[in-house]
């Protein structure tokens, strides 16, 4: 579930609702900066600190503080009702996902405030911080895996008990927030992980929410990891089979699927020495190209159609002319992307307490997972980490379908690698009123694609989804196709 909130009264709760919020003397906000992780784009915003007991059945325990903002409406007549926006990962913080995404939001923050929570554990919300990130288990050996688990716990130990960062204590968090706004009723987009937390605050507070936007849908019902390597094979095939139905990627590439089963059979061999310069720092770089870092490379740059717009080129370039470079020049990239922006304590919370220990291994076919480009590898790696990290408490009910009567809008991409559209349609099972838009060879998560931010707009100012007009995203299409390093052809 990879590549997104303040305070008031609550005795003003009425003025605020027609008035906007103010802060109040829990949860003062001044004005601040909100900066992406790469330090490219940064939004102007209001920010403050809400404290909250880090174990909800210990109010006089230790506190933790919540980083919170709120990117106020441009209108002086806002509408009252603003949207929470939850970011993904699991472990990336949402002040961060919306500076690097703000511009997707343009049409909502016309009309309506923007309210962000960094979610315990991530962000500036007592970060989680590890040195072991997901990409790491592709390559590292069990007892490796379990020595940077101790020591990331013994780190994390002084600063929190990290059992008490699951999704269940998060929405009680959430809502600590838009009491302390004074939001009587609040709008919720999720993307990725994202939408989990959606759906369980829709689950425990019903009555305080007014739509829901989920983008990449996780269903509650599921345990994300036994179908990760499946469905980002699936996804990569599928990019693949667009360029050789194109004529031009095709009369570049012939067909690109032959190239990635050559690389992948080649790499089983043996690792290709590259020597590089890396495209961030400037740097030289060399090392062993290996099937870690081609799995690597395919898994990240499959999550955006505009990375995925690269693959068959540098499939090609590796395969036909042994040059691994741009290969290589994209694990650096994709991978410290990632590891910038993901608390993997807080990662491994979630995942700990909400996946693993809820995985039917009997029911995974093992044969056909070895045959896909991830492999077995990150899934024992998941549930090696596991073994040693402490579970936390979750609702009864948190993997039970969620059934509402309240309007949800369901965005999926037609090749995304990790959440694919049948996700979206399990979860819409339970929901009376629901529109599912499926954007064709779009990735992981489509606020990206062209009208996808007015569409947004539009079935928030409906507050439901009859009349609600999405055929814009017909025309949208995915980046064509690089046919050289210049670029797509004119």
């Amino acid at each position: 579930m990879t590549h997104p909130t303040v305070s008031l009264l609550l005795a003003l709760g009425l003025l605020a609702a027609a008035d906007g919020a103010q802060a109040s003397a829990s949860l003062v906000l001044s004005p601040c900066e909100l900066q992406d992780p790469l330090q490219v784009h940064s939004v102007t915003a209001e920010c403050g600190t809400l404290s909250v007991p880090e174990n909800p059945q210990d109010p006089q325990g230790r506190h933790i503080s919540l980083h919170v903002a709120r990117v106020s409406a441009i209108s002086r007549r806002k509408r009252p009702d603003p949207l929470f926006v939850f970011a993904g990962g699991p472990g990336m913080a949402a002040t961060a996902f919306y500076a690097s995404a703000s511009f997707a939001f343009d049409w909502i923050h016309r009309e309506r405030d923007i309210v962000l929570v960094d979610q315990r554990g991530t962000g500036d919300s007592n970060p989680l911080t590890c040195a072991l990130d997901d990409t790491e288990l592709y390559r590292a050996s069990d007892a490796q895996i379990a020595a940077q688990t101790q020591l990331c716990l013994a780190s994390l130990k002084p600063k929190a008990r990290v059992e008490f960062y699951t999704t269940s204590i998060a929405v009680k968090d959430l809502d600590a927030v838009r009491g302390a706004l004074g939001y009587e009723s609040i709008n919720l987009y999720g993307v990725s992980y994202g939408t989990r937390i959606a759906q369980h605050y829709l689950r425990r507070y019903p009555d305080r929410v007014r739509s829901v936007i989920l983008d990449g849908v996780v269903p509650p019902q599921i345990a994300l990891g036994p179908a990760m390597a499946g469905n980002a094979e699936a996804a990569l095939r599928s990019i693949l089979a667009r360029c050789a139905s194109d004529a031009g990627c095709h009369a570049q590439f012939g067909d690109p699927l032959l190239s990635y089963q050559s690389l992948h059979s080649s790499l089983q061999a043996r690792s290709v020495p590259v020597d590089l310069f890396d495209p961030t720092s400037g740097q030289r770089v060399r090392f062993e190209f290996s099937p870690y870092h081609f799995a690597a490379v395919l898994r990240l740059v499959t999550y955006t159609s505009e990375q995925a717009a690269l693959l068959p080129l540098i499939l090609h370039r590796a395969a036909q002319s042994g040059d691994f470079t741009p290969l290589a020049a994209q694990f650096l990239l994709v991978t410290r992307e990632v590891r910038d922006a993901i608390a993997y304590g807080m990662h491994n919370s979630i995942v700990c307490s909400e996946d693993v220990p809820f995985y039917d291994l009997a029911a995974v076919n093992i044969s056909e997972m070895q045959k896909t480009f991830l492999g077995t590898t990150q899934l024992e790696g998941l549930r090696n980490i596991c073994r040693i990290w402490p579970r936390g408490p979750i609702d009864p009910d948190f993997h039970s379908a969620l059934h509402t009567d309240r309007p949800v809008l369901l965005l999926s991409g037609g090749a995304d690698p990790v959440t694919p559209p049948r996700d979206a349609e399990l979860a819409r099972q339970g929901f009376t009123h629901s529109l599912h838009v499926v954007l064709k060879g779009f990735g992981h998560g489509q606020l990206t694609a062209p009208c996808v931010g007015k569409l947004m707009a539009s079935f928030l100012d409906a507050g439901g989804t009859a009349g609600v007009d999405a055929s814009c995203t017909q025309a949208d299409r995915p980046m064509p196709f690089f046919t050289s390093l210049g670029g797509p052809s004119p």
